[in-house]
């Protein structure tokens, strides 16, 4: 496979990839391929500020959620932990807070980051096939951050106008530097960006696996009404959402690596390729016509306020809003986050 984004035979482009095959649960040793270097956050000179917290990335969400539920540890976790399904919404954009502070919070990014790493401490157990997992696996919590990474990168190259290759390596770098400040073990990391390729292509082909986790995420038939959308009618929103949600599975299928479409069961044409770009020029040149800090979540916003000195660099962090928070029984479990609002 070429270590460019590779052209497939139906049009498609993709990154390709060198494997990290889940290995025994619980915290790996930094001795190998550590790369001691001092955390250091990423700033409004970068290429992910620029993209990370864009609202285009919603419109990755879905791809993001099934290509990480695919990986057997996380799946596993997701499947046996998680009560995401329940509160669809609610637990998505609540999200984008903590893990978008990771790049955004500038001095502060380093403790987001250890928090959002903490949320995972007591995920773990043995899944239905007797494999051991734990979410702070290394190789398990890196192919989540590779998944963010590659959400930046398709946010940037289909709905933002475009990368040259100078811009990919350059985000593989800061991707490089965002992950370094969870404090996990650095084991994971590919050292360059053709071994991320060769990391992405192996991960695809021979880790990931169709799973329950994976197939609840992608099934769509009882998509609740997103926030924005509380005030359509519920008969119409019953009609509304079989379109929508088609479209949404359609435009996060056109992302996916062949071989994992292939695992799927999903059909790609070169006549799926051509829409799926037309579409994302479209999107871009809508989004264009924002103003650059209404196209960033709340979260990222805040940190382009601070940058600019329109916020105070000492102002308290932009916490999700109370309607997110999770079900009252659920706001002092470890695994969530639950600011006070």
């Amino acid at each position: 496979m070429s270590h460019d984004v590779a052209r497939q035979d139906d049009g498609t482009r993709d990154a390709g990839s060198r494997d990290s095959r889940p290995r025994n649960a619980g915290l790996a040793t930094p001795e190998r391929g550590t790369r001691e270097v001092e955390p250091t956050p990423l700033g409004p000179d970068s290429l992910t500020w620029r993209y990370f917290g864009d609202w285009r990335g919603l419109l990755l969400a879905l791809w993001a959620g099934s290509m990480q539920n695919m990986h057997p540890g996380l799946g596993a976790g997701v499947e046996e932990h998680s009560h995401f399904f329940e509160e669809r919404f609610a637990r998505l954009f609540r999200s984008l807070y903590p893990i978008g502070g990771v790049v955004y919070d500038g001095p502060k990014a380093h403790e987001t980051a250890l928090q959002v790493r903490g949320y995972h401490d007591t995920i773990k157990g043995v899944d239905k096939h007797g494999r051991r997992y734990h979410a702070l696996d290394p190789d398990t919590y890196y192919w989540a951050h590779a998944t963010f990474f590659l959400v930046t990168l398709h946010t940037a190259e289909v709905f933002a106008g475009g990368l040259s290759e100078a811009d990919k390596r350059r985000l593989f770098d800061e991707h490089v530097q965002w992950y370094r400040l969870y404090g996990m073990s650095m084991r994971p990391v590919p050292e360059t960006w053709e071994d991320f390729l060769d990391y992405y292509d192996r991960m695809c082909t021979e880790v990931l696996e169709d799973n329950k986790a994976t197939r609840d995420v992608l099934d769509l038939s009882d998509l609740p009404k997103p926030p924005f959308a509380a005030w359509v009618p519920d008969p119409l929103w019953r009609v509304l959402r079989i379109p929508i949600a088609r479209g949404y599975v359609w435009l996060s299928v056109g992302f996916y690596h062949p071989a994992v479409r292939r695992r799927l069961g999903y059909r790609w044409t070169s006549r799926d390729a051509r829409l799926h770009r037309f579409a994302g020029k479209v999107i871009n040149v809508m989004f264009s016509l924002l103003p650059f800090e209404r196209r960033f979540h709340p979260r990222a916003r805040a940190g382009w306020q601070r940058a600019r000195g329109v916020r105070a660099a000492e102002a308290p962090l932009v916490e999700t809003p109370a309607r997110n928070l999770p079900p009252l029984a659920r706001r002092d479990d470890p695994k969530h986050y639950s600011p006070r609002v």
